[in-house]
């Protein structure tokens, strides 16, 4: 039976630069031999990215409602899980996922206010004490990543989804969110600056996986 892969996140709000490093998290453990495979949250699956279409849709003309938001974020996840992340595991690849659990206990509980016991509640259901092994988390202030944001949708010639129309205010609760969860589990968490720029950025990535990379081989 091979060795259980090993489920590495990154997490931070918009415009942080998460696909940029997701993608280079993949390419320095490919180079080394690791068997990995990569995904994103919401989505993953087929039938986790049309959830994915529909928290992301602004549709004004019907609101979501945060309860209905939660349980999307959930269904989607237990979709994700039971046909990709679990199986790779299982198999032996390493998992690097753009976004996971923290994500929901930042947004969900920190931007939308929802109890936190709920959000635990749910994650204890549809996850049965499966959690990342390494979270790394790119934190920056909201206002100078909402700057990176709208020069990324300019670059891209795309509008704002749903989640990107919220106020900075939203984004800072967010960050906070993030930030006690990185404080309660730093044996988990590593917190990057990533308002430095991008080659500084992935130093510390690079460093934080060697050092990670040699405690689990």
């Amino acid at each position: 039976m091979s060795k259980r892969g090993r489920f590495i996140t990154l997490e931070g709000g918009e415009g942080v630069g998460k696909s940029t490093n997701v993608a280079f998290v993949e390419a320095w453990l490919t180079s080394r031999g690791i068997d990995v495979v990569r995904t994103r949250e919401p989505g993953g699956t087929a039938r986790a990215e049309a959830i994915r279409e529909l928290l992301l849709d602004p549709a004004p003309n019907e609101p979501l409602s945060v309860d209905a938001e939660l349980l999307l974020v959930f269904a989607a996840r237990a979709q994700h899980l039971a046909e990709k992340i679990l199986p790779a595991l299982a198999r032996g690849a390493w998992v690097v996922c753009d976004r996971f659990t923290d994500a929901t206990f930042a947004y969900q509980g920190g931007g939308r206010g929802i109890d936190t016991y709920r959000i635990a509640q749910l994650e204890a259901f549809v996850q049965k004490g499966l959690s990342p092994d390494l979270t790394l988390l790119l934190d920056m202030p909201p206002d100078a990543a909402r700057v990176r944001l709208e020069g990324r949708l300019r670059d891209l010639n795309t509008q704002r989804d749903r989640f990107e129309q919220e106020r900075v205010e939203f984004f800072m609760d967010v960050r906070q969110a993030y930030l006690e969860r990185a404080a309660s589990a730093p044996e988990r968490f590593a917190l990057i600056d990533a308002a430095q720029p991008l080659q500084d950025v992935q130093m510390v990535l690079g460093r934080v996986l060697e050092e990670r990379v040699a405690q689990w081989q």
